[in-house]
């Protein structure tokens, strides 16, 4: 809505973007997604449709940041693709099971790979993205 108010002050009331990162700062839920909502400001201008390129940008940005972790983690693309979505429609991120030992990479169980380490991070950081995106998209 502060976005959509910046947009109509066509994008020169800087009162507005103080508010916004009031807004952002003072609310639990919306801290993990300061950045991404700070990037969609940095965008807007006076042709931006703010509804319309919010979804879009957070969707792009999604997919973006999503490929950025399977590269750097070395995860099965497809299988962790597929875990993210449900956990999305589940609403949580299940790091209890099997489900995460599929999109894991190979990692030697006996010859000091650090599974455990490797695994605990993967989650954290799958943690930190289900955050940002959640309720978004």
């Amino acid at each position: 809505m502060l976005v959509a108010k910046y947009h109509d002050s066509n994008c020169e009331d800087k009162e507005i973007l103080v508010d916004i990162r009031k807004a952002v700062d003072s609310s639990m839920q919306l801290r993990s997604k300061k950045d991404l909502i700070e990037n969609f400001i940095a965008t807007v201008n006076t042709a931006t449709k703010v509804d319309d390129d919010w979804i879009k940008f957070v969707t792009e940005q999604k997919k973006t940041d999503l490929d950025t972790l399977i590269a750097e983690e070395k995860l099965k693309p497809d299988e962790t693709r597929k875990f993210v979505d449900n956990s999305f429609r589940d609403g949580i991120l299940k790091t209890t099971g099997t489900d995460v030992d599929r999109i894991l990479p190979p990692v030697s169980r006996f010859g000091g790979g650090n599974r455990t380490a490797k695994k605990d991070g993967i989650i954290a950081k799958l943690q930190a993205f289900f955050d940002k995106y959640f309720g978004l998209v």
